[in-house]
């Protein structure tokens, strides 16, 4: 059976449980990410258990971590004036046969 709490007046959501964040006393914030992993073998051969070390022999044998890689700017057609210049005659020229009634089927 679901169970539903009102947490705001007239609005409720499914009930979840939920745990307190624990804090350190001395820390404002209440989590932090790990240098440590699971032991995993990188391309020279040896078993890496810091990402950091994992990383920068990656990045030594010019390796790409996916989802951290740098993408170049995307340039758009419009951007190239010929291009631009190149449409905008198209139209032009579409709109002066539709004025001059010309109608393809």
């Amino acid at each position: 059976m679901i169970e539903l709490e009102e947490f705001e007046p007239g609005r409720f959501r499914v009930k979840k449980v939920r745990h307190e964040k624990r804090r350190a006393e001395n820390m404002p914030l209440p989590f932090v990410i790990s240098d440590t992993m699971d032991p995993v073998e990188q391309v020279d051969g040896k078993f890496y258990t810091s990402k950091r070390q994992y990383r920068a022999v990656g990045r030594a044998h010019g390796l790409v971590e996916v989802g951290n890689e740098k993408l170049p700017p995307k340039v758009r057609a419009s951007a190239d004036r010929n291009i631009k210049a190149a449409r905008q005659r198209s139209i032009h020229t579409a709109i002066q046969k539709y004025k001059a009634g010309v109608r393809s089927s």
